[in-house]
């Protein structure tokens, strides 16, 4: 056992001998252990705010408004060291665990490593890059959703980038439920970079907290100077430095060549089956790994059976067209692909994705591609060619997708799933997808600001589309009560629907009630910002919709606390009640409320 935990230790140091940065960090150690002093350079310390939001996965404001968007955290704070829901904050989509709950979300992939708790994320662009000190993040709303802090070693004001493109990690956590909603000042201790940086980006997690999370800005500190360490500790192995190379290896082998202890130890003995489910709760790197240790785990390892779940979103960092490349011949029985967040700044080419597509996609049924914007026409045009059995496509956030591509869509005619929230697709696309797509469940058009009249493509779902389960509206803009009638006419399977923000929806013409009579069902139901919801509205759902689960009303001036007691009687299985900004409802009314249905979540937002 010791011959090869010393073996094991030599072979790392050996590997991280032959990096530059690391043989400087062993000879400064041999200087500071031989008495040599070295002259610490004087640096100031710049600090300095975001000048620009380059990239972030989802927001709870507009396109066109500046509204609870992620654009809020350029430049100096705006609420700080204020508590509370502010419109000038940037708030991302969701909070909380009721979201999974719902029958739109998607089942979780397998392998997912348990380190891995990002759900969101905004990348900022700062003025200087700067050897980074401290970072700061001022949380003005339920804080404690920061999981990762991550540098990029690319200056994206620069008019020559690197062809190398590094991030490190800065700082990660654990997702926290902080019991305050208070403003604070979140600065964790970070690591020191070999590289400076004005690219920084923050990983979110709200899975655990009670309300949207608000940020205000981001500080970044530190000195253009490169900070030299007084004394370098012995580094610690890491297994990311292990080569896979056997040509690097080779003359590392010693007693392991041939000749040497060749057996199994009795654990090619073992039944497949039960090899393979062993193997199956390794995450993919250790698999990969694994793989170079024997013939037998080898042959084990790179079983297609092991790739049929595939996520490659944790490893949104380092995955390239060789990373695709290297795993192609394993996943010719793939199913399911997460590929969300990959592949941006040249890191995935058309070529990369396209043989890997066609390669791996004819199993294919669920394909996650949320802010991928390395993604073109020909990308989707090669999906809809190479993945005929396709049934889930998660395009979320491809902002930068020209509309055209999206007609491609309409070729995957067994398509249950499709998420376009916030894309550029355009009423024509969206005609054509609903028209060949019938067998459509769940639909996401969130935030698709280029859909022109919203009526006419409710019409078309209402006559193509019966079979529709869940539907996202979030600030459509020109929807009326007339596509609205039409649309719970025709899909009376509906058990979500979100119209938050759909301003042109007035509870006068009796549309709140037309839907609560016709979609029974019901089970979510965002009526969000909709300032004319009334006592009869939710009165009418209390009597017509007794699954409901979810309901979301906030800024209605209209609505009391009896309909609403009468709305918590009838629906026993009501998890959710959002009443933030209604009038009518004091915290008073809900800590009343809350003690009569201890079961249900009341939401009531505040501002100091």
């Amino acid at each position: 056992m010791l011959t090869l935990l010393s073996m094991f230790y030599y072979i790392c140091l050996r590997r991280r001998s032959r990096s530059g940065t690391r043989g400087e960090a062993l000879n400064s150690r041999r200087a500071v252990e031989s008495g040599q002093r070295t002259a610490l350079p004087v640096s100031v310390e710049v600090t300095q705010y975001a000048k620009e939001v380059l990239d972030f996965s989802s927001h709870y404001g507009s396109e066109n408004s500046m509204s609870y968007t992620m654009w809020n955290l350029a430049g100096v704070p705006n609420v700080y060291p204020s508590s509370g829901d502010f419109t000038q904050t940037a708030v991302f989509r969701a909070y909380g665990t009721w979201w999974e709950q719902c029958a739109s979300a998607p089942p979780p992939f397998r392998r997912t490593p348990k380190s891995f708790h990002s759900r969101d994320y905004i990348e900022l662009a700062f003025e200087e890059p700067v050897y980074p000190s401290a970072v700061e993040v001022l949380e003005t709303y339920y804080p404690g959703a920061i999981v990762q802090i991550l540098a990029c070693s690319l200056n994206p004001f620069s008019q020559n980038p690197p062809t190398d493109i590094r991030w490190e990690v800065l700082w990660s956590g654990e997702p926290a439920k902080v019991m305050t909603p208070q403003a604070r000042q979140f600065s964790p201790s970070i690591k020191q970079l070999s590289f400076p940086t004005n690219l920084l980006r923050l990983e979110v997690n709200s899975s655990l907290l009670e309300y949207y999370t608000e940020l205000d800005a981001v500080i970044l500190r530190g000195v253009k100077e490169r900070p030299i360490l007084s004394l370098y500790k012995m580094p610690l192995i890491d297994m990311n430095d292990l080569s896979d190379s056997e040509d690097e290896l080779s003359d590392l082998a010693g007693p392991f060549r041939q000749g040497a202890n060749t057996g199994n130890g009795y654990f090619d003995k073992l039944p497949y089956e039960l090899i393979q489910l062993i193997l199956s709760h390794l995450s993919l790197p250790d698999l990969c790994r694994l793989a170079q240790s024997c013939k037998l785990l080898y042959q084990h390892c790179c079983d297609p059976l092991q790739y049929t779940h595939l996520s490659l979103q944790p490893y949104w960092a380092r995955l390239s067209d060789a990373s695709l490349g290297h795993l192609q011949g394993r996943c010719t029985l793939l199913q399911r692909l997460n590929l969300s967040w990959t592949g941006n700044r040249g890191t995935l080419t058309f070529t990369g994705f396209s043989s890997f597509m066609k390669a791996c996609g004819l199993s294919l049924v669920c394909l996650e591609l949320s802010c991928c914007h390395f993604l073109s026409e020909p990308c989707l045009e090669v999906i809809s060619q190479a993945c005929p059995r396709l049934r889930e496509l998660n395009l979320s956030s491809c902002d930068r997708l020209q509309p055209q591509a999206f007609t491609h869509i309409s070729k995957l005619t067994r398509l249950r799933r499709l998420v376009l929230y916030r894309t550029k697709i355009e009423q024509t696309a969206v005609l054509s997808i609903l028209a060949f797509c019938i067998e459509l469940r769940h639909l996401n058009l969130g935030s698709c600001v280029r859909i022109d009249d919203y009526d006419v493509v409710a019409s078309m779902m209402s006559a193509r589309c019966r079979s529709l389960r869940s539907l996202d509206m979030w600030r459509c803009r020109n929807l009326t009560e007339r596509g609205l009638a039409e649309l719970a006419s025709g899909c009376r399977l509906l058990e979500e629907l979100d119209l938050g923000w759909c301003p042109t929806l007035q509870s006068s013409s009796g549309c709140f009630q037309h839907l609560a009579r016709n979609l029974p069902r019901l089970r979510k139901l965002f009526l969000t910002a909709n300032r004319t919801v009334c006592d009869a509205d939710v009165e009418e759902l209390a009597a017509n919709c007794s699954s409901l689960q979810h309901l979301d009303i906030l800024g209605t001036r209209m609505v009391s606390a009896a309909s609403l007691k009468k709305l918590l009687q009838s629906c026993p299985q009501l998890l959710l009640l959002d009443v933030s900004f209604c009038s009518q409802i004091d915290t008073r009314v809900v800590q009343e409320l809350s003690g009569l249905f201890p079961k249900v979540n009341i939401k009531k937002s505040f501002t100091q």
